[in-house]
């Protein structure tokens, strides 16, 4: 365990917020003006289920929350006002009527039963119709809830015995609260679960009687009271980590935005198109998820950084250097052919088609940068078209860039380019989700008005401005 306090003079009132990823759980104290007055950071080795495949050691879980909250408590310079947890989603813990934990936290990559699969989308309007209605491309355990037909279907006696299923942010909450809650944001995010057509569960959770261990939906901005050790604070129900992550943007800006997060998946979304899903961006890897106050976000998905470091393992081969020596690359114009601005704001091709720098001699590149802002240039093409998937017919004014590629000072001129319209930016929010977290139940515990530096922004120039 690594903890790193702050010393703050006199009494600070504080939020606690557990984040629970699935390689790190973290568990930061912020105070009113959300600066980090202590963290900590675990890892918890894996368990296996019953099938040998490694899931979750909530048990571990469990006992380092229950132990760092009375620690917090215990601190003579905090006054605990509130907790809130947000983690990753897909994953469900199943309970008794005592609280119990009666399965393993099955790991979302589980291989899935092909019977099975058939079964439930033949039962249910198949693939296609399905995903539509639910917003949620076709993911097998990663539709977390398949992972309920499953239990009932292949242990049926263990499913009679359950009280509730939480999904993991809710299930969290719980070791706090002893209260039992759904959240909104775990139920809409490609669960299989929620109909965005029709606002409400999909009928067959009603008609598979799943209805009957889904806990009561509880406003995700709207904590409990409860008492702790003889503490009295706030406690939030839970969230999922994508969903915290966007609150911040959500809160500072009024104008309509795209939020990309970058990283091994590059995630396109945009709080203000809430128009149907299509089956053509489907297709193209779209989906919808509900946001902490129940509104649609629509979202799309690029496996850009995969598809970066792959390249970069062939360029650096090629020119016999280190894979970081491009992180020292800045945006020079002059190593892009002309026509290139066509390129990226008329993008050809699906936007899930293989990086066509895969299909480029490396010996045709004059040196590193000129090869590099060729692969970034043939990413950004693909950037484009997955982000004006979602784009929708609103007037969007931003584009927020955070993650990894945020960084990348090629990525991001190629953007500006590209999205000629919009003011792009790179930004930052430190500990996002965390913070997220926090900010979903600010007004029930903080009184102070909301940092105005909690998203730090860099714009790029106009594209104009290259010329």
């Amino acid at each position: 365990m690594i903890y790193q306090p702050i010393i703050m003079p006199g009494k600070s009132e504080a939020i606690a917020i557990y984040d629970v990823g699935k390689t790190n759980k973290k568990l930061f104290l912020f105070n009113r003006q959300y600066e980090i007055l202590h963290e900590e950071s675990i890892q918890v080795d894996e368990k296996q289920d019953e099938d040998h495949f490694p899931c979750e050691d909530i048990e571990a879980v469990r006992a380092w929350i229950i132990d760092s909250l009375s620690g917090i408590l215990a601190m003579p310079g905090i006054r605990l006002r509130a907790v809130n947890f947000c983690a990753y989603g897909a994953s469900l813990v199943h309970v008794d009527e005592q609280g119990r934990i009666l399965t393993p936290l099955y790991n979302y990559l589980r291989p899935y039963p092909s019977a099975l699969h058939r079964m439930f989308y033949d039962s249910y309007g198949g693939e296609k119709d399905f995903a539509l209605k639910t917003a949620s491309p076709v993911l097998d355990s990663l539709n977390s809830g398949l992972q309920l037909y499953r239990l009932k279907y292949e242990q049926p006696g263990l499913f009679s015995r359950i009280r509730y299923s939480l999904h993991l942010p809710e299930w969290l909450s719980s070791i706090v609260t002893g209260k039992y809650f759904s959240g909104i944001s775990s139920i809409g995010c490609h669960t299989g679960l929620w109909d965005f057509q029709k606002n409400d569960y999909h009928e067959w959770v009603h008609l598979e009687s799943m209805d009957r261990v889904l806990a009561p939906i509880h406003p995700l901005d709207r904590p409990m009271e409860i008492e702790w050790n003889s503490h009295a604070f706030k406690a939030g129900v839970g969230i999922h980590d994508s969903s915290a992550a966007l609150i911040p943007y959500l809160l500072n800006f009024t104008e309509p935005f795209i939020l990309i997060s970058t990283g091994t998946w590059n995630i396109s979304l945009n709080p203000f198109n809430h128009s149907p899903l299509s089956s053509y961006e489907l297709e193209n890897d779209c989906l919808c998820y509900l946001q902490y106050q129940g509104n649609p976000v629509k979202a799309s998905r690029l496996l850009a950084g995969i598809d970066h470091d792959r390249q970069i393992e062939r360029i650096s081969e090629f020119f016999h250097v280190s894979p970081d020596s491009y992180t020292g690359i800045g945006f020079e114009k002059d190593f892009l052919e002309e026509g290139f601005e066509e390129m990226l704001k008329y993008p050809q091709g699906n936007g899930q088609m293989p990086i066509a720098f895969a299909q480029r001699e490396i010996s045709g590149f004059k040196n590193l940068a000129h090869a590099y802002h060729h692969l970034m240039l043939d990413l950004v093409v693909r950037q484009t078209f997955s982000t004006g998937l979602i784009m929708g017919n609103h007037n969007i004014k931003n584009l927020f860039v955070d993650g990894g590629f945020s960084r990348n000072p090629v990525f991001m001129n190629l953007l500006a380019i590209a999205f000629a319209g919009l003011r792009v930016s790179a930004s930052a929010v430190p500990q996002a989700s965390s913070i997220g977290a926090a900010l979903a139940i600010h007004g029930s515990w903080n009184e102070s008005e909301l940092p105005k530096n909690l998203i730090r922004l860099q714009h790029y120039a106009s594209p104009m401005h290259l010329h």
